[in-house]
């Protein structure tokens, strides 16, 4: 599909459709890791970072709920079967198996979800979409930067008791 045709909305481009509907299926998989980590996290900085991903990921889903619904866009309202083998598998885990497993799909997740806000703000055609992409690009940022710092924490504590 071209990039550059409109969707059945009639009003906004396929990408930007594309892009809306991912955002929104990826919002809602963080939200439901991030409701998990907050249960089975054993590190409280796993805790902590699952609780900014429900709290920071529900404000975004709430403000791409009111652009998508302006702009006709149907959004997934449940977890993709990707995301749902993703849950199952992280609920198996528990202690610092589920921290590192749980840290280290939010390091590769956030650096997909960075870069995918990265092209639409510069390169979305729809203004409120791209303008969403743009306000929401900082904080996702910072969680990939956060993801980055927990996730070496968690390694070094390994190498640290596995030393001793």
């Amino acid at each position: 599909m071209n990039s550059n045709s409109t969707s059945g909305s009639g009003s906004v481009s396929a990408s930007d459709e594309k892009f809306v509907r991912e955002a929104a299926q990826g919002g809602m998989a963080e939200i439901a890791l991030g409701e998990l980590a907050t249960e089975k996290a054993s590190s409280e900085e796993v805790k902590k970072f699952g609780r900014r991903m429900v709290d920071d990921h529900s404000k975004a889903a709430d403000d791409l709920k009111q652009i998508s619904s302006s702009k006709g866009i149907q959004v997934p309202d449940k977890l993709s079967a990707k995301d749902r083998m993703t849950k199952d598998r992280l609920s198996k885990l528990s202690g610092e198996q589920f921290d590192r497993a749980y840290m280290s799909d939010m390091v590769k997740d956030h650096t997909q979800d960075v870069a995918d806000l990265k092209l639409e703000s510069s390169s979305g055609t729809d203004p409120d979409v791209k303008h969403f992409a743009a306000i929401t690009l900082p904080t996702l940022q910072d969680h990939l930067r956060q993801a980055r710092r927990v996730s070496t924490t968690l390694r070094h504590m390994i190498l640290e008791f596995t030393e001793v």
